[in-house]
């Protein structure tokens, strides 16, 4: 095998492991283990991996910690068609949680175009505004402390109030998802604790979030994927990551 069809199989057995042990691939390949840390050494030179020890991941990018002024403007398309699937996914005359997330600003505005009667709880201030005029949708506001830069209200007495509630559904965001540790993050502790109590006031969940976000992080995580029903994306991932979301038992739409 020359080097370049080793250094690719590498890859492949990254994306679809997540991680990769030095000794494994030296059995693997019948190759020294130093010629394996090579490989490991020419592949995250690229960019593509980061050693550990013993081993390597993928290499995945940091999201930036930005306010949801700033967000809410990106990936328009992206977010329209991830509001499209939401909006179909809520039964008439539902009881839906939307959490804090630039896509959820494009859901509330879907639901207000629409017919559909129904009830929204949100702690997301750009929500409860974009629904205060739409006949067909009870609004119940979400109060507490209020963050300016989320533009949304989160901590222990948001919490509190969330606790009082039992919705049939509820459309989390998220900063991003790793597949090969399962876990879902974001950046404040207290944002993570508020969308964990919003989970756990809701009969089925739901992340709402674009493709790219699994091949990013946050740095709180709040979450692992099991504890979604299923998976709102604006288009399907690489097919390792659908492989790997299957074995959760997490459906993908």
């Amino acid at each position: 095998m020359f080097v370049e069809e080793r250094l690719q199989e590498i890859i492949n057995l990254l994306n679809l492991n997540g991680k990769i042990i030095v000794k494994d691939l030296s059995i693997k390949f019948d190759v020294t283990e130093d010629c394996i840390r090579k490989d490991l050494k020419i592949l995250e030179k690229n960019g593509l991996i980061k050693r550990t020890y013993g081993g390597a991941v993928l290499s995945r990018e940091s999201s930036l910690n930005r306010t949801i002024v700033s967000r809410k403007n990106l990936d328009i398309e992206s977010k329209q068609r991830i509001a499209e699937k939401v909006y179909e996914i809520i039964k008439e005359r539902e009881t839906i949680f939307l959490d804090i997330a630039s896509t959820n600003i494009v859901v509330a505005e879907y639901i207000a175009q629409g017919r559909k009667k129904m009830t929204v709880i949100s702690n997301m201030v750009d929500v409860i505004q974009i629904l205060s005029q739409c006949p067909n949708v009870e609004v119940i506001g979400i109060g507490g402390v209020l963050n300016k830069e989320l533009s949304g209200f989160i901590g222990s007495s948001t919490i509190e109030y969330i606790s009082k509630y039992k919705v049939d559904r509820a459309f989390i965001g998220s900063c991003g998802v790793d597949v090969a540790d399962h876990s879902i993050t974001t950046f404040l502790v207290e944002d993570g604790n508020t969308k964990r109590a919003i989970m756990n006031a809701s009969k089925k969940t739901y992340l709402v979030i674009g493709s790219k976000k699994f091949y990013s992080d946050g740095v709180y995580k709040f979450a692992e994927i099991y504890d979604f029903d299923t998976i709102v994306v604006d288009e399907m991932p690489d097919p390792k990551v659908e492989y790997l979301l299957e074995q959760f038992n997490v459906n993908l739409v």
